[in-house]
């Protein structure tokens, strides 16, 4: 590793004397603008279109073959990569400024496009500027064939966690990782025109707020200087979304980024993306056939089929999908009804499975556990999960036909939870009892209990319609659809241990 730091620090110091060398010539190392018509995948997909034809091009050096008083190079833009031909006889002095340049260095280029002898789309350059000099080497992979033959990678990034804390390397240098984030950006556009078309709003509520609510889960806290006022950066947007709904709006939404002070793991991740909505005048079972329908429109929209791989798993995403009963299902796999059980039976019923009981505090956290280790890993194709116990659901309305549960439903696939949604609780008297619960819970010890929001209970009372409600978590959504193993693999910057 020190060997290796020597070299990188004698490459730089190369770099930076060829910076001074470029200026002392005369040259610009970090323009202004470039104007370009073009990318590289246009021109290599449609070669008659542009064969002969003047084109402008701006990107990223990634190979250099020199050869005397001609060059090929290969420039990469935001679509791919194309080659480039360079003559000392056509662009004069700037071939000379090209043997300054290095793999990494980002130039404009105008040229006509022809194909070479071996019948390769490139670009016959008439012009080049430097746009900016790379002043630190690209991990470029490099090839070796040892000798059996056999080919050889080396200097590759690889290093996962180098690779998210240097995303804007990992993004130049593995294109594969490129191409998961302009998929999770069409993932979102997709729902975006879904939910526009149906004729929702998509709005914006606060980041910070003076009390947290609308999940259960630990907040990250924050101090506003002028108000001199702790505030709480949003777990949820769910109790604003449906004061608006209370205002008059008949549907919202918000694709927003939400923040939970919690562990990280393969699936978490402190700061990620949710989608809220809420309907008025509709409950769960509509939100089902609505789930369905978004789901098909995404998989057809961005990837053109309802089939998916993730990981060893192959997912159809083909209405309708299977549901099934969240007590009933705990029953069959254990003998427990979660319902009845007592508070002891359900510590005896989680030792015994292996759930890590130290920590976990009342009956709801315990069935939660429960359930995540005997039901989630089984739940494989798309599948709702419904009817959930109150106690696991204070913002929910109470199910109209089954005593102790709420209409609630959670689908999940492959094994993972990736939406959340309810029949929501428009009683401001029952919901006033519920956060009185959710406190005397937080006084047992549950530090993610819920807490009154007296301001909600206000809006409530002004009259709040029928409505369902629903959620998405857009990183795992993504995580799903481009086979991606990690939660940091579909978020560009994730949450990082400092560097020592």
């Amino acid at each position: 590793m020190e060997n290796n730091q020597t070299d990188i620090n004698v490459l730089i110091k190369r770099r930076y004397e060829e910076l001074e060398e470029l200026k002392n010539k005369g040259i610009e190392t970090f323009a202004y603008s470039f104007d370009t018509d073009t990318y590289s995948e246009d021109i290599k997909s449609n070669f008659e279109k542009y064969e002969n034809k003047n084109v402008k091009l701006a990107g990223r050096i990634m190979t250099i073959r020199r050869m005397g008083k001609a060059s090929f190079a290969n420039i990469m833009d935001q679509k791919g990569r194309i080659q480039i031909y360079l003559k000392k006889d056509d662009i004069g002095d700037n071939y000379d400024a090209f043997r300054l340049m290095d793999i990494g260095d980002i130039i404009g280029v105008e040229g006509y496009v022809f194909k070479t002898k071996t019948g390769e789309i490139s670009v016959h350059l008439k012009s080049l500027k430097l746009l900016a000099k790379s002043l630190r080497p690209l991990p470029i992979a490099k090839e070796a064939v040892d000798e059996s033959g056999n080919k050889i990678m080396y200097d590759q990034f690889v290093d996962k966690e180098l690779r998210y804390r240097q995303r804007y390397v990992d993004l130049v240098v593995n294109p594969d990782v490129k191409e998961v984030f302009i998929k999770r950006s069409k993932i979102v556009s997709s729902i975006r025109n879904y939910l526009d078309n149906k004729g929702y709003l998509d709005v914006e509520t606060p980041v910070l707020q003076p009390l947290y609510g609308g999940a259960s889960a630990r907040p990250f806290v924050t101090h506003h200087n002028a108000l001199d006022i702790d505030l709480f950066l949003r777990i949820a947007d769910e109790l604003y979304l449906k004061r608006l709904v209370v205002g008059g709006f008949d549907g919202v939404y918000e694709i927003s980024k939400d923040f939970r002070n919690e562990g990280m793991d393969r699936s978490h991740n402190p700061e990620f993306t949710m989608l809220e909505l809420y309907v008025a005048y509709k409950d769960y079972n509509w939100m089902m056939n609505l789930v369905e329908e978004l789901f098909e429109h995404i998989c057809s929209k961005v990837f053109g089929s309802l089939e998916f791989t993730y990981e060893d798993k192959q997912i159809n995403f083909k209405r309708p999908w299977k549901r099934i009963s969240y007590v009933e299902t705990i029953k069959n796999k254990t003998g427990v009804d979660v319902i009845t059980a007592s508070e002891n039976d359900l510590r005896a019923l989680a030792k015994n499975i292996g759930v890590e009981i130290a920590g976990l505090f009342g009956k709801a956290k315990l069935i939660d556990e429960i359930f995540s280790l005997v039901v989630e890993p089984e739940l494989i194709q798309p599948t709702f999960v419904v009817d959930y116990p109150l106690m696991l659901s204070p913002l929910a309305k109470k199910h109209r036909s089954k005593e102790e549960l709420v209409e609630r439903f959670e689908g999940y696939i492959a094994g993972r939870e990736i939406c959340n949604a309810f029949s929501e609780l428009n009683d401001p008297v029952d919901q006033r009892k519920r956060f009185e619960d959710q406190v005397k819970m937080r006084e047992a010890g549950d530090d993610e209990a819920q807490q009154v929001d007296e301001d909600f209970l206000r809006s409530m009372e002004y009259g709040m319609p029928p409505m369902a409600g629903l959620g998405i978590g857009i990183d795992r959504l993504v995580m799903l659809l481009t086979n991606q193993s990690s939660i940091r693999d579909v978020i560009f910057f994730p949450q990082m241990k400092p560097q020592v």
